[in-house]
């Protein structure tokens, strides 16, 4: 199972060259509320127009709730501030993927040097 970072999603939505190794993955693909609510932000501030449906309409998609990320980011601060993202999204994703125990679909150099390849599918 294969959680999208944010840019992931979007790449998808957009059939971007980098999406290639998650269109031919077979197994299921999530998205964290993280990541909906960041792309509801890159819509309202302009700098997004996607196709991605509002986070209200499929919120109950996802498996893991906001407040139960926070909580698990929260503990482990003193480790992401020291070692992983600056981005408060980028924070909740990692720490989603890692709560649920789920590889990260991701770009990000930050986060590609922090995790292992077990953990990670770098696009």
């Amino acid at each position: 199972m294969i959680l999208l970072d944010t840019n992931a999603l979007l790449w998808m939505e957009r059939a971007h060259p980098r999406s290639e190794p998650l269109l031919s993955y077979h197994g299921r693909l999530y998205v964290s509320p993280a990541s909906l609510l960041e792309v509801q932000f890159l819509i309202e501030v302009g700098e997004s127009s996607c196709g991605v449906a509002p986070a209200s309409t499929i919120w109950h998609g996802t498996i893991a709730g906001l407040s139960t990320i926070h909580r698990r980011r929260r503990g482990s601060s003193r480790r992401a501030t020291s070692h992983g993202p600056r981005d408060p999204f980028d924070r909740l994703i990692v720490a989603h993927a890692e709560l649920r125990k789920l590889r990260l679909a991701t770009g990000d150099s930050q986060i590609l040097a922090r995790l292992n390849d077990r953990q990670v599918l770098e696009l």
